[in-house]
């Protein structure tokens, strides 16, 4: 992993993908993300350093820092749909790109006076429900777009999308608490 003929700076900058091994593309196996993750989490663990000194094992840090980053940014769908959406030219900007569809900002705000007015738990959870549908929903869309139609602009736009949709399950399940 530790190639010193290349600088540090440089091999860490490599993608998350090539760090992991992967291919780059929405779709992914969490199963074998997670293994990898600890293979690589081992083979940089500062402890395996202790013995080369203070330089190393802040060289070892570096790595597994960066390991856990990457590894952050691919098991979760919308964090990896985001990052491919970066690669592939097409920014989230989410900050200063707002605009929606109309039938999406519509259902948003369909949503909120649903929360708003709902008297009891189970309302709350039905409504989590169908939420949490609309959010598989465009996480398949997302993988349709990345994976299959190579639209990183509708994929970056869907996205941004996902991102209000999580932030709203987030409101909805603390609303229930």
């Amino acid at each position: 992993m530790i190639e010193p003929a290349q600088p540090l700076s440089e091999q860490l900058a490599v993608s998350d993908f090539e760090l992991f091994g992967v291919p780059e593309q929405f779709a992914q196996d969490r199963a074998h993300l997670d293994a990898r993750w600890k293979d690589l989490q081992r083979e940089v663990h500062p402890d395996k350093f202790a013995s080369q000194g203070t330089a190393a094992q802040r060289v070892a840090m570096q790595w597994s820092v960066r390991i856990n980053e990457a590894y952050q940014r691919l098991k979760d769908p919308m964090r990896r749909a985001a990052y491919l959406c970066e690669l592939g030219g097409a920014p989230i900007d989410a900050e200063i790109n707002t605009a929606m569809p109309a039938a999406f900002l519509m259902q948003q705000m369909e949503w909120r006076e649903a929360m708003d007015d709902a008297t009891d738990v189970s309302a709350l959870e039905a409504l989590l429900d169908d939420v949490q549908q609309a959010h598989k929903a465009a996480l398949q869309q997302c993988a349709q777009l990345i994976d299959t139609g190579h639209d990183l602009p509708a994929a970056a736009q869907q996205v941004r999308g996902l991102m209000f949709i999580e932030k709203f399950l987030r409101d909805i399940e603390a609303r229930i608490d």
